[in-house]
């Protein structure tokens, strides 16, 4: 392969930060008082490798933390390097975080000759750009306004107006976009689309799974500082999801890891039960416990626990119960929301006629609910419950409201909550 395909090479690259238990440490070893570190080492990014050519669209993923942020900030010249190379062919334009690049202090128009002008473009060139600028951002009288009053969305809606209009050759975005309205989120990736159609490289940080799957040609997947591997965006979702529940190949020298080994072991000697993994911290529990949910997960249509659910593809959510005391029929049930709070889906064990049996003190049950994913791509929050009948009177056993999320992967998505997988014919019936 030809070194001027080559967008950006990225070779051993090492960010070490030095943390400190408190900053007096931080004076200490700076002025060389005692022979003993006062810091522990901690590895943002540790050795990683990584290739992007020209016209790609190359999505990098990773849990928080695990150093998508800070590759992008050694590549855009942000962050130095602790070790390792950096090679960039080409103009790059990056929208990182909130507020990078930009004088809070200034107006808008102010801040597009700045962010202009620390490209390399001249006043000139900048002015012939202003209106396709302005067009793209849409934020009216406001451009005349210091950027310290915008709201996120307005700010957002200029860096990457300014971003993605000055001609870069290589663009590369960080989360940001999460930020804007639907409507300008749809604007911003049409625009990915025409890059990608005039041989322009993206490289995109993102969250959002649904668009990482639709936008990307290729897929790196990073975990607290190490590359797990790079391929096709389904193989490399399919990996981040066992990274997220801990079932998948850790590089020897993650230190880290061992850390976390450690606090697992500690709190299960210690009779801590560990949370499941997307479970809401603070979730709303209650009711009398005579009947009790002791353990909530999903699992994709391969049986393996994950807390994100390709859109058309099977899944089953399951909870394990034990019972304090003989019940008559209790009933198990799932309800599905958004993040607004709006009742999506749900169902339970008695509208199913699925178990209407009489249970035993002691007993446990594994209870699952197998159904095709058909929910539009996002996020959204399950809540479960444990009910029944006594002498005609409804009892909670108990409940556990947004106690699960759930990330719904789609590359289409139609008008709604759910998709009715319509299916479209078009016809010739002749001309007039």
């Amino acid at each position: 392969m030809e070194e001027k395909q080559i967008a950006i090479r990225v070779t051993d690259l090492k960010k070490v930060y030095k943390l400190y238990d408190k900053p007096s440490d931080r004076m200490k070893e700076a002025l060389g008082f005692g022979r003993k570190k006062k810091h522990r080492e901690h590895y943002a990014l540790n050795g990683v490798n990584l290739t992007v050519r020209q016209g790609e669209a190359v999505g990098i993923i990773g849990t928080n933390g695990s150093g998508k942020s800070t590759i992008l900030k050694i590549i855009t010249g942000v962050v130095s390097p602790t070790e390792g190379q950096v090679e960039v062919n080409g103009r790059i334009s990056a929208l990182l975080e909130l507020g990078a690049g930009f004088n809070m202090e200034y107006n808008g128009i102010e801040n597009i000759y700045l962010n202009g002008t620390m490209i390399g473009f001249s006043e000139k060139e900048i002015d012939e750009k202003m209106q396709d600028i302005l067009d793209f951002a849409d934020i009216g009288d406001y451009v005349y306004q210091p950027v310290k009053t915008y709201s996120s969305g307005m700010f957002v809606r200029l860096a990457f107006a300014v971003a993605i209009n000055i001609e870069p050759e290589i663009l590369i975005v960080d989360e940001a976009l999460s930020v804007g309205d639907v409507f300008f989120q749809a604007k911003c990736y049409h625009k990915f689309e025409e890059f990608k159609q005039m041989g322009k490289t993206i490289v995109f940080v993102s969250h959002d799974l649904s668009s990482i799957s639709k936008y990307c040609d290729r897929v790196v997947l990073l975990n607290k500082g190490n590359k797990l591997g790079e391929g096709e965006p389904k193989e490399m979702i399919d990996a981040y999801k066992r990274v997220l529940v801990g079932q998948y190949e850790v590089p020897e020298d993650d230190n880290n890891l061992l850390e976390d080994e450690q606090l697992k072991k500690a709190a299960s000697k210690n009779g801590v039960r560990e949370r499941a993994q997307g479970q809401n911290p603070d979730l709303l529990e209650y009711g009398n416990k005579e009947a009790e949910i002791t353990e909530i997960y999903m699992c994709d249509e391969s049986g393996m626990r994950t807390t994100a659910v390709m859109k058309g593809s099977s899944f089953t959510i399951h909870m394990k119960v034990k019972f304090a005391k003989d019940l008559p029929s209790p009933i198990f049930a799932f309800t599905i929301k958004n993040i607004k709070g709006v009742e999506i889906t749900g169902t339970n064990s008695m509208v199913e006629k699925a178990f209407l049996d009489q249970v035993r003190a002691g007993e446990q049950k594994d209870v699952s609910f197998t159904q095709n994913m058909e929910l539009q791509g996002g996020e959204y929050l399950v809540s479960f419950g444990l009910t029944g009948y006594e002498n005609d009177e409804f009892v909670v056993y108990h409940r556990l409201y947004d106690a699960l999320n759930v990330t719904v992967i789609s590359d289409k998505d139609t008008v709604g909550y759910f998709d009715m997988n319509s299916k479209v014919k078009v016809e010739d019936i002749g001309t007039l």
